[in-house]
């Protein structure tokens, strides 16, 4: 009898010990899920080979260049010693067991992901994640005031909410779900919302674009005009699983990025769901785009019969002037561009081979049209620039995508001429672009004024508020003394 009793108590604590293992692992299965839907290794995993999660990362940021850190299980490099609760923390609230995290870590979007979400990205993590005990090679060393990490206690202070995110009243199951990722998870808004003085978030303007360095994330509200409005669903959901959608735009630069980490290994159902939410979102015009990207610039019908010889004389009749000898087109290439500043000239050496001479594109649409589309359409001029700059590197649901960098082959005036040449004959007249808005980009983009007066902004008043703590401690020291003189 009792050997059958310690049979079946065998057997129960089997099947309960296999159910907790499953459930384990579903748990850890979904962290993993939700670290891809919030992008985790596009920053803690260094490019070009680095090692899951062990940071080493530059964040180029507008105070100085932010390294990202090892978030492997490693006690001794990462977070191996931390709890679910310190974990929590810091990707919620920005405060590490070692102390206050910039907001170059999205927190101030980490802050919604609901208790539950949490456990499982902290079982992922710690259980999942392959520990990496080397400490990443460089350390985030900003200049004063910036270098003072208590200040983020007073950013937070201003700037954090700590809700958790909770369904609206009366509001969609799907659209929920997207306004969650989207806002949360995904943090969308940390790139395409603008920014105010002190860095944060303007939220009366989400989504309606913002600056990534000298990326522009263009404005994704419904406005028809400078966002969303004239897309179609398919569209927007097209576009975040591959990376390109023809007669819209091309995504480069860190929209690539989240693309390839992200976007593209997220479930159609939630694909959707962010889709759902964005219609909602209010819209936010930009007065200065007269007309949607998408609407300048009529493809030449039938280019693929054309001559090219006829082509150019056609698209550079403004240029033979200064492009008429045809030895100029034969002996350029992509590497020596050194004596060659004529827009158009430049474009037939370095871009007409893939965008076709007539701009619009390969047949098969691998290399797009540059008609119709967010970077060359619109008044700004920040994605042409950085995409000649940078080139692209993506890899879609679709397959990769690859345009080749000329930031090494081109100085800055030859980027000029050949940006302002394809917006001119392709794009939206009204870009302008000058040596000089090329080399603002080339090194970093503009900087926002706690950048460039953070001295002043910060330092002088922390420097008083220090200064008359000195003496408030100098004069309760000098009453004590007379106190005890008398």
């Amino acid at each position: 009898m009792m050997r059958h009793l310690a049979t079946l108590v065998t057997l129960v604590v089997g099947v309960i010990s296999t159910a907790a293992m499953a459930q384990d692992a579903d748990l850890v299965k979904r962290g993993e899920y939700l670290a891809t839907a919030g992008d985790c290794a596009a920053c803690h995993t260094a490019p070009k080979g680095g090692k899951p999660f062990a940071g080493g990362y530059p964040l180029g940021s507008p105070m100085g260049t932010i390294w990202s850190t090892n978030i492997t299980p490693s006690k001794q490099s990462g977070i191996g010693n931390w709890t679910e609760e310190q974990f929590a923390r810091a990707v919620r609230e920005g405060v590490s067991p070692s102390g206050n995290l910039y907001p170059a870590m999205p927190y101030d979007s980490y802050s919604l992901i609901t208790d539950e979400d949490m456990k499982a990205l902290y079982a992922y993590f710690q259980s999942s994640v392959a520990p990496v005990d080397a400490v990443p090679a460089h350390k985030t060393e900003l200049s004063f005031p910036f270098s003072q990490r208590i200040l983020m206690s007073g950013w937070n202070l201003l700037n954090l909410n700590k809700t958790r995110f909770t369904a609206k009243s009366g509001e969609d199951a799907q659209v929920a779900r997207g306004r969650y990722l989207s806002e949360g998870l995904a943090h969308c808004a940390t790139c395409h919302t603008p920014r105010d003085l002190t860095m944060a978030m303007k939220t009366d303007e989400n989504l309606a674009g913002g600056l990534v360095g000298a990326w522009e994330a263009p404005n994704i509200t419904t406005d028809r005009v400078s966002g969303l409005g004239d897309w179609t669903d398919a569209e927007i959901a097209q576009y975040l699983k591959q990376g390109h959608v023809p007669g819209k735009g091309v995504a480069a630069g860190p929209m690539a990025e989240a693309v390839e980490l992200s976007l593209s290994k997220l479930t159609d159902g939630d694909i959707s769901a962010i889709t759902a939410y964005l219609r909602t979102v209010p819209a936010v015009a930009d007065p200065t785009q007269k007309a949607a990207p998408a609407t300048f610039g009529t493809p030449v019908e039938d280019h693929y019969s054309f001559d090219s010889t006829a082509a150019r004389k056609g698209l550079h009749a403004a240029n033979e002037g200064r492009a008429a000898d045809a030895s100029v087109y034969a002996d350029a290439t992509r590497s020596d561009f050194t004596s060659i500043n004529d827009g158009a000239v430049l474009y037939d050496s370095a871009c007409a081979s893939c965008h076709m001479p007539s701009g619009a594109g390969s047949k098969d649409g691998y290399y797009p049209s540059l008609y119709q589309s967010t970077a060359t359409g619109s008044v700004h001029p920040n994605n042409l620039v950085m995409t000649v700059l940078e080139g692209v590197h993506r890899t879609g649901s679709s397959g990769p995508t690859l345009m080749p960098a000329f930031e090494n082959d081109m100085n800055d005036r030859q980027v000029a001429a050949v940006a302002s040449f394809v917006a001119q004959n392709f794009g939206n007249p009204a870009m302008t672009i000058t040596p000089e808005t090329v080399a603002e980009f080339r090194s970093g983009g503009p900087k926002p004024l706690l950048a460039k007066f953070g001295t002043y902004l910060i330092g002088v008043p922390v420097a008083a508020i220090i200064a008359f703590a000195l003496l408030a401690i100098g004069v309760v020291r000098l009453q004590r003394r007379e106190v005890h003189g008398s």
